[in-house]
């Protein structure tokens, strides 16, 4: 918490500004709190909990739902793959480019490629093993923890749609930006339980730091970005 002080004695004293802040201390908190609680094994029995329930009784190999499900699912993890992500990223800075809002491009690519190799860091750091509870519906073969899929996605598409929020002068623009935005790092997420590639706490996880990682940008686009009205 003494971290989380001497942020706002840096920050203006502005509601705008301390809000997001105080949120990024929370996240934090419950980052590590989160790890503590997988490490120490205190999670798996949600874990195993949640992997099981989506998946048929019968037989743990078939998830439950439709073929059509299943497949809307693979389809829709891919939105967190590197290739996807990379392209997103690279339309999304050059859009805010053309538009006249570099910083907000310079910050979005950064954002991005610190965050992705933060989140491979990590998944060394914590060396957890993927679910062997379930069959795997993707092929994977990196470690678990936090979920690669959910955290990129969380902080590209939430980052890229808080500073595309920016660059909309409209209010009602700028909360559908960060709806679809916010909808995607949802799905990718449960596309990963769904698929059997990872345990609940691994996404869980992925969520929260990418999220964290939003903010820290975000703070920064308070500081050296004016939005552009509405």
């Amino acid at each position: 918490m003494a971290s989380c002080r001497s942020w706002l004695r840096w920050l203006p004293a502005e509601p705008r500004v301390l809000r997001p802040v105080g949120l990024l201390c929370v996240l934090v908190l419950a980052f590590l709190a989160l790890a503590y609680a997988v490490q120490g094994g205190r999670t798996e029995g949600f874990d195993r909990a949640v992997l099981t329930m989506v998946r048929s009784a019968a037989d743990p190999s078939n998830p439950i739902g439709s073929l059509w499900l299943k497949r809307v699912f693979q389809d829709i993890t891919s939105l967190g793959s590197t290739a996807i992500i990379t392209l997103i990223t690279v339309i999304a800075s050059l859009y805010l480019a053309v538009k006249g809002r570099m910083a907000l491009g310079i910050l979005v690519a950064t954002a991005v490629t610190t965050g992705a190799i933060v989140e491979q860091a990590m998944k060394f750091g914590f060396n957890r093993a993927r679910p062997d509870l379930v069959p795997h519906l993707a092929v994977e073969t990196s470690l678990s923890f936090p979920s690669a899929h959910a955290m990129l996605s969380a902080l590209t598409y939430l980052t890229i749609s808080a500073l595309l929020a920016r660059a909309e002068p409209r209010r009602r623009g700028r909360w559908f930006v960060l709806g679809v935005g916010m909808t995607v790092t949802l799905l990718v997420g449960v596309s990963r339980v769904y698929l059997g590639v990872h345990w609940p706490t691994d996404v869980l996880a992925g969520w929260t730091a990418g999220a964290i990682w939003t903010l820290l940008f975000w703070i920064v686009a308070l500081r050296i970005d004016r939005p552009t009205g509405g």
